[in-house]
């Protein structure tokens, strides 16, 4: 008679509960600290982009590989020094703790802001009057974004300011309800921010459900002219160059020409 080989018995499903918790656990601590973290919008310094309560996903991946902000984009970043000075930290229970440790709900610890980007390194940026802001000469067209009847200055009209490499001049979309750059020029760096210190780009509302939606970049970033003052320079520093390779040559085939 054959013999019969018999199998392991499974392993007991509430054995493997803990083994599965602790992978998924491990897994949502990869995503928040590599790839995706949610943020809870505290005040109204977005509106009408983003309410109070909103929760927003934040894009951590493509910072590792060298992107950098854009202008128009919306991002997190943590306090500069002196941003939140009087702004109380609420003190979350244990439980949150540990699921905004792992990224399941935002931080309520961490002293983090969001703004939009208007100018980055190397713009020139200004707001006078009652507006409008303008980046590198070019007047923005902020109907789509900003809080309705409020002056693209609020009541901060400034520049024009030198925005240097590696930096960003933030906004908020309700200009009379935010402290961004514009209040921050006594600091160090003038009011702006170190893209260092950027966490990553908002690209979408995760909750409430209700007002799930994307955050683009509004079209007025991509009008023509608007990168014109960077891109001059190299073009100038490529024709300074160009020049005497000209000349260079052309005295050469002309003492080519006319042999002594």
């Amino acid at each position: 008679m054959g013999s019969v080989t018999k199998g392991k018995k499974p392993r007991a499903f509430w054995k493997e509960l803990p083994i599965l918790i602790g992978i998924a656990l491990l897994l949502a601590l990869l995503i928040k600290t590599f790839l995706v973290q949610a943020f809870s919008i505290p005040s109204d310094s977005m509106q009408d982009t983003l309410q109070r309560g909103d929760r927003v996903l934040v894009d951590k991946l493509t910072p590792w590989f060298g992107s950098k902000p854009q202008r128009g984009e919306v991002v997190v970043f943590h306090d500069p020094g002196g941003w939140l000075n009087e702004t109380p930290t609420p003190q979350p229970n244990p439980v949150q703790k540990v699921l905004s440790f792992i990224g399941l709900m935002p931080s309520a610890e961490e002293k983090d802001l969001i703004k939009r980007v208007i100018a980055v390194g190397g713009d020139t940026v200004e707001c006078q009057g009652t507006g409008p802001v303008k980046v590198n000469g070019k007047a923005l067209k902020e109907d789509s974004y900003i809080f309705p009847n409020a002056t693209p200055c609020g009541d901060r009209p400034f520049g024009p300011i030198h925005v240097p490499k590696g930096r960003i001049w933030v906004m908020g979309d309700h200009r009379d309800d935010s402290l961004d750059s514009r209040y921050h020029q006594n600091l160090p760096g003038n009011g702006t921010v170190s893209e260092s210190e950027v966490v990553g780009r908002a690209f979408t509302i995760a909750w409430p459900i209700n007002r799930w939606a994307t955050l683009p970049v509004p079209d007025t970033f991509d009008q023509s002219g608007i990168n014109k003052a960077m891109g001059a320079a190299p073009a100038a520093m490529g024709l300074a160059g160009a020049v005497p390779l000209v000349i260079w040559r052309r005295r050469r085939l002309t003492a080519a020409r006319n042999p002594r």
